[in-house]
């Protein structure tokens, strides 16, 4: 077995790449890679999140706006989707709340 078999992927994030009869709109080895790439930047964004909490924005809500603005950007290489799954999984690993829209 290899260890892409060994990633565990939650449902929220298949259901961004899954149609109204829940098939995968991509291979399952791409929905794999993005999820790879999605929840190592959310990841990498904690730190980034907590120092704009305690330096520059007091506010959880606005510091999730503006990184769901930068992810919201074609330069940032996600799309729509991924970038709001970025931020609501950001807002989980901080424990803040994620449950506004985006």
């Amino acid at each position: 077995m290899s260890d892409d078999n060994q990633i565990h992927i939650p449902p929220s994030f298949f259901a961004l790449y899954t149609d109204a009869r829940q098939r995968l709109s991509e291979p399952l080895a791409t929905v794999r890679a993005r999820y790879e790439v999605c929840e190592d930047l959310a990841n990498h964004l904690v730190g980034h999140a907590q120092i704009l909490h305690h330096a520059e924005v007091p506010s959880e809500e606005e510091i999730l706006e503006r990184i769901h603005a930068g992810l919201s950007s074609a330069e940032a290489g996600v799309s729509a989707a991924e970038a709001r799954w970025i931020v609501r999984r950001l807002a989980e690993l901080l424990g803040w709340r994620g449950d506004h829209p985006l």
